[in-house]
């Protein structure tokens, strides 16, 4: 149990800071702020540094009462007032679609046949059209992407607070969150350790609970690369020897052929090289006078050379061609031993040969799988034991964090009108380790004196828990460079709506910050004041929102704090905006349109 001190309420005026833009060229990314002591006057203390490029236009078209709007944005704190009905959470829901929430075709415009959203952050540009037929199609930069991909990008630039997300806070993995996200060293080091143990040790169930088939696997593999390495397949060697199976195979053939031949060519009565010999003799006596005879005969002496010659290779043919029974047999073998490898693991002989090579690799893993085992159970325990000491070391800075962060909540909390509330971090050990340590985290809670503390999920009410909600993100501020607060002020008024601007004022220091709200409190402390109106054109209802200029603003808060725009309530507006701050707002104030 970790229980702050419990810190006096705070009395007069919070003193707020000149609002501070984002410093521009911070690169987008996974950032992870300090953790910071406060006081229990946390506007005070410097807000956490912006992640990245922040919101800089939004583009809507037939979403809900709107046809169209194009507003521009600037860093700071920006409010979105108007009367009840008039659609202030419009601008909410558009955000949330680039953000990948559900598509709903009622957000339509009546008539219209689709809607879009576009985003734009610096010189990235983010959109999501919505179509009648419930279609959904998200682009970045224009290139059509994943609704997934859109999601992620979005979640890395805008987070939404929403009307009823304090919810949220009722999972045990988001209490647990609230600590771990300050301490990304321990959680990195401690996942990275159960990681190590829980491969390990699923390696060594599944060699334990496989060893049966383990060794059947073996046995199967072993054979099949023994058959293989017997017969020792060569690549290419099925042709020559399917030609050898052939000459083989028919030698009395080659035989019979080649004396054929011979018989025509010499041995006969009648034979080739008799022809042959006798047309040279016959062309003997025209050779002497008659150049082109001579030239003839000497072409008939070279074929009579060559037909001698083809004789004799004949004569080794017909004589050299006896029957060899064990070659042939030899030949029939090899061939058929290759053709059962084929049959079984080809079709071809590369094919064999590849389902050999891989045999061996698995025959290799199981091998290896098999001496493992033995030495697993000792590389677990000590993985186990490392793990142990990371869980131990996340434990410890859990509990270093725990009291100083639940310290900081409850200075919120209290200026959030529970002048009495108490809140607590409480770590329960697992049974074993978990993914996430060796201990649950969760938030225990009160807002009335002399009650016990309890799980917050089971004893915060839903204003309760907006206000817990809300004294979080304004504490711990949130990851990315926008956010949206989507009424979450409601139910507080007074000298807390006060605290809760406040608190706003500070985190907008160095986030983008946008709140719809019904406080003229939290309005008034506003860098920009949009209004969101409604009127019916030709019979249709439209929604505009507007930047307002400082006098209209003026009445805009007047309104809001008394529903009209009478002197007293205007003098009342006034003291609220400060003179420096409507002058400062008319000079800086960036163009808006909507139509």
């Amino acid at each position: 149990m970790f229980a702050p001190a419990a810190p006096p309420p705070p009395t007069g005026k919070t003193h707020l800071r000149p609002n501070r833009c984002p410093r521009p060229g911070i690169r987008l990314g996974s950032v992870t702020r300090k953790a910071r002591s406060r006081d229990e006057t946390t506007p005070q203390n410097e807000p956490p540094t912006a992640p990245g490029p922040s919101l800089s236009r939004l583009e809507v078209r037939n979403l809900a009462t709107i046809r169209t709007l194009d507003l521009s944005f600037r860093d700071g704190l920006s409010v979105f007032t108007g009367e009840t009905g008039a659609g202030k959470s419009i601008i909410v829901d558009a955000l949330g679609l680039l953000l990948g929430s559900r598509s709903n075709t009622d957000l339509i415009r009546t008539g219209e046949d689709d809607l879009l959203v576009t985003g734009f952050w610096g010189d990235d540009v983010a959109s999501r059209r919505v179509t009648s037929q419930g279609r959904s199609t998200a682009r970045l930069d224009g290139e059509v992407v994943a609704l997934r991909e859109l999601q992620d990008w979005a979640q890395r630039r805008l987070t939404i607070h929403w009307q009823h997300s304090a919810v949220s806070l009722l999972g045990p993995a988001n209490q647990r969150a609230l600590l771990d996200r300050q301490l990304p060293a321990e959680l990195g080091a401690y996942a990275a350790a159960h990681r190590a143990w829980a491969d390990a040790r699923a390696r060594l169930e599944a060699l334990r609970a496989s060893e049966r088939e383990r060794a059947r696997q073996l046995d199967l593999l072993q054979f099949q690369a023994t058959e293989i390495s017997d017969v020792n397949p060569v690549p290419g060697e099925e042709e020559p020897l399917q030609a050898d199976l052939n000459r083989l195979a028919n030698l009395e053939s080659i035989a019979q052929g080649a004396a054929g031949a011979i018989m025509l060519l010499s041995d006969g009565d009648e034979n080739a090289l008799g022809f042959l010999a006798e047309a040279v003799r016959s062309l003997n006596v025209s050779a002497r006078y008659d150049d082109t005879t001579a030239q003839l005969q000497r072409e008939l002496r070279e074929a009579l050379d060559s037909v001698q010659a083809v004789v004799g290779e004949l004569r080794a043919v017909a004589e050299g061609q006896a029957p060899d029974p064990e070659e042939l047999a030899r030949v029939e073998a090899r061939l058929g031993a290759l053709g059962k490898l084929r049959a079984k693991y080809g079709p071809t002989l590369d094919d064999v040969l590849s389902f050999h090579a891989q045999v061996e690799q698995e025959l290799a893993a199981l091998t290896r799988d098999e001496q493992d085992a033995g030495t697993l159970d000792a590389d677990v325990a000590a993985l186990h034991a490392e793990l142990l000491r990371a869980g131990a070391a996340l434990d410890t800075a859990r509990r270093d964090r725990a009291a100083p962060l639940a310290a900081e909540l409850v200075a919120v909390i209290r200026q959030l009108g529970m002048p009495h509330a108490r809140l607590e971090f409480h770590l329960h050990a697992l049974n074993e380790p978990g993914a996430h340590g060796l201990s649950d985290v969760t938030l225990h809670f009160t807002a009335n004196p002399g009650e016990d503390l309890a799980p917050l999920a089971d004893v915060a009410s839903g204003g309760e828990l907006s206000r817990v909600m809300l004294a979080i993100s304004t504490v711990l501020g949130a990851d990315t460079p926008a956010v949206v607060f989507d009424e979450v002020d409601a139910g507080i008024g007074g000298g807390a709506a006060l605290a809760v601007a406040a608190q706003l004022r500070h985190l907008a220091q160095a986030r983008q910050v946008f709140v719809v709200t019904h406080l003229a409190q939290i309005a008034a402390q506003a860098d920009h004041h949009y209004k969101v109106e409604k009127s019916v054109e030709e019979g249709r209802t439209v929604s505009r929102v507007r930047l307002l200029p400082p006098e209209e603003r003026l009445h805009e808060i007047a309104r809001m704090l008394s529903g009209n725009t009478s002197e007293a309530a205007l003098r009342h507006a006034r003291e609220l905006l400060g003179p420096a701050h409507a002058s400062a707002e008319a000079a800086a104030e960036p163009a808006s349109s909507a139509r």
